[in-house]
């Protein structure tokens, strides 16, 4: 991002907007880091409100100087061609468990997959015999970094679910840009059953093995949810989307949504492999109580 356009090497760059657009950009596109390098002394104050923008929404920043005050980032010395650049992060950045995490993550999800994969034409009959409907539900999710995928799931309501959702949107029974509603009408009668243990959420595992989601983070959200985020919440997008998370271990749907982001800024600020494994285990009760379940 340029202040101005006289040395821009369009050979070798696609100019997307100046410096001015960069908010704009980093809501509408994916964007997983941003470099800047603009004169400090002429460009400070500048600099300091584009590291701010992209701190809040957890986009890595590289720049080169470190005497920035900073809400949420930490800071590190890196290179590029031989040139050192501060990297500034407000996502967990420890290359080395993070290969960790995904490593447990293939692991954790093919040996699910493999134990309960007798259940698959089980509960594909059960769905048919219900109202010979499709099996699977796949939904449009925003992932990391605003990144777009197909979730899957078993399909626990009627086929035309989402027209049906304008007629009942009034009897929404939780805060924020979220729908959820106990006894919903839409539900079919093994969908009830499969919210409530909830297997409907197992062939997530494979959207897992894909490397769209991972076992534990912020539940992925659809992108007429995140259009409504406060700019605060949007940087629960800066980290791979989970099965589970805080959120789902602490009572679900009885949980406000402003706590509900809270929770999630705080397992990203706080991650580590020991947080991820803690959620695992609490996981396994919460399901079998299905608290909060709608």
């Amino acid at each position: 991002y340029w202040a101005g356009l006289d040395n821009f090497d369009k050979a070798r760059f696609n100019l997307i907007g100046r410096i001015e657009d960069l908010k704009e950009i980093l809501k509408k596109q994916v964007i997983d880091e941003v470099i800047i390098s603009l004169p400090i002394k002429t460009y400070y104050d500048k600099i300091h409100l584009l590291i701010n923008l992209c701190e809040e929404q957890g986009v890595l920043v590289r720049f080169t100087a470190d005497f920035f005050d900073l809400k949420i980032s930490r800071s590190f010395i890196d290179y590029i061609d031989n040139t050192p650049l501060v990297t500034l992060h407000a996502v967990p950045v420890n290359h080395a468990q993070l290969i960790i995490k995904r490593v447990i993550d293939i692991t954790f999800s093919i040996i699910i997959l493999m134990i309960l994969s007798p259940l698959f034409p089980l509960i594909a009959i059960l769905i048919k015999i219900d109202d010979n409907g499709p099996i699977f539900f796949t939904q449009e999710r925003v992932g990391l970094n605003k990144r777009l995928f197909k979730l899957i799931k078993f399909r626990t309501m009627v086929i035309n679910a989402e027209e049906l959702k304008k007629s009942i949107e009034n009897e929404n029974e939780v805060s924020g840009p979220v729908f959820k509603i106990k006894k919903d009408p839409r539900l079919t009668r093994i969908g009830k059953f499969l919210r409530r243990t909830s297997l409907d959420e197992l062939p997530q595992f494979i959207n897992v093995l894909k490397g769209e989601m991972s076992l534990v983070g912020p539940r992925p959200p659809i992108m007429s949810e995140v259009v409504q985020y406060e700019w605060k919440n949007r940087r629960r997008l800066s980290m791979q989307p989970g099965i589970t998370c805080i959120w789902q271990v602490s009572g679900r749907s009885n949980i406000p949504f402003d706590k509900w982001m809270e929770l999630d800024l705080e397992y990203i600020d706080n991650w580590s492999l020991y947080t991820d494994f803690e959620i695992l285990l609490k996981t396994i009760p919460a399901v079998i109580r299905g608290s909060g379940a709608l």
